[in-house]
């Protein structure tokens, strides 16, 4: 085997210096002849640098056909110039549709945000934007992308900073409607009557590890605790909107108390729903509270009577009135003329009986009379609040 081998190897050298012999070249440069001789060793150096040389061409052109391509952008995409225009539309609409997310969650954030901060600015201040609090906000953007999520880092910010506000909001809500419910209690009210927030549904328990600070189902329940804190508190205090609280007349003494008295007429024990205010007649007489007239006339040993219905079963009689300066069924505010002092009625002389009823029973009016400043605060706070029942 080694033996044939190098018979082939023989052979094919004898080729090669066959073919590389030594030539004669003859050169005239216009004058003269000149003769001169290549060596076959010669010119297979040259023959082999050439190789080399042409080569190194090809890897080059090669290379750069390459680099170009790539730069192009053609490589992977359709030959055909319609083809390459539908890819480009579709790129562009792809952005478009991109856009057109980003802009869709940006909003929905956005309003998010605003809600959230009217709420916290109600539970905190009282100061309420209710169309602001209670509108629908559409679900979370489903889509989302990398142009979205740049848009929305600033306002995901925002939001992280409510969440932090929403508990301490929650506490002041609470310590408020304690406060306020204190108050009502004091005058015979049960506030739980009044902030009874319906609430129900199957319970579903939260995974912890989904609950996470921060998280958006945190954030969520965060401020559904203190939706419902709100709601409780501003359903209250929309109570004390209906709850008298000012004197009926500038001038306040007493010349009977509410509870069981002599009968004036009679001389033995009766009760006294009300107390009577003395005055001279024409004296006016204000409203205590927001409401609707429920009656404006003349009624038994009332005489002429005013009766304002304060809604949340809250009512107020002021009788034996010299005249009647409203009608049925307007609506009045508090501190508004309803009527002049007199004597009508089953009376001694010109006064006003005053009485507040709950739930159609009287009580005693002179805690109403006798509410301080925080309830009348909560009414001059809520300016574009009316007490009273819907027409």
């Amino acid at each position: 085997m080694a033996h044939a081998s190098k018979i082939k190897n023989e052979k094919l050298g004898q080729r090669f210096r066959k073919f590389f012999t030594t030539r004669d070249f003859i050169f005239h440069d216009g004058r003269d002849l000149r003769r001169f001789s290549v060596a076959g060793r010669t010119q297979a150096l040259l023959a082999g640098a050439a190789v080399v040389t042409v080569l190194f061409s090809a890897y080059g052109v090669s290379q750069a056909t390459v680099g170009a391509i790539a730069i192009s952008g053609v490589t992977g995409t359709p030959a055909s110039p319609e083809a390459q225009v539908a890819l480009m539309r579709e790129q562009v609409e792809q952005m478009q549709a991109d856009v057109t997310a980003a802009k869709e969650a940006a909003k929905i954030h956005a309003a998010r945000v605003e809600q959230r901060q009217a709420l916290i600015a109600a539970t905190l201040s009282g100061k309420v934007d209710r169309a602001a609090i209670e509108q629908q906000l559409p679900a979370n953007a489903p889509r989302t992308s990398a142009v979205a999520e740049e848009v929305l880092a600033p306002l995901k910010q925002v939001e992280q900073r409510q969440v932090a506000l929403a508990g301490k909001a929650r506490a002041a809500g609470e310590a408020r409607y304690q406060e306020t419910a204190g108050h009502l209690r004091r005058l015979g009210l049960a506030p739980e009557r009044y902030s009874n927030v319906a609430m129900g549904g199957p319970f579903e328990p939260v995974d912890e590890g989904d609950a996470t600070a921060g998280s958006a189902e945190a954030a969520d329940a965060q401020f559904r605790a203190l939706f419902q804190t709100w709601k409780k508190l501003d359903m209250l205090e929309q109570t004390v909107i209906s709850i008298p609280s000012m004197q009926p007349v500038d001038k306040l003494i007493f010349t009977s108390s509410y509870g069981v008295r002599s009968d004036p007429f009679r001389g033995t024990a009766a009760m006294h729903a009300g107390v009577d205010i003395p005055g001279s007649i024409g004296t006016p007489i204000y409203a205590t509270a927001d409401g609707i007239i429920s009656h404006a006339g003349r009624q038994g040993g009332y005489g002429n009577l005013v009766q304002v219905n304060h809604g949340r079963g809250i009512e107020t009689r002021y009788g034996h009135l010299s005249k009647i300066l409203v009608a049925d069924n307007t609506r009045v505010h508090r501190g508004q003329i309803i009527g002049l002092m007199g004597s009508t009625g089953r009376s001694t002389g010109s006064h006003l009986h005053y009485e507040v009823r709950v739930d159609g029973k009287a009580v005693n009016p002179i805690p109403f009379l006798q509410t301080g400043e925080y309830l009348v605060q909560i009414q001059d706070r809520a300016q574009t609040a009316v007490g009273g029942p819907g027409k």
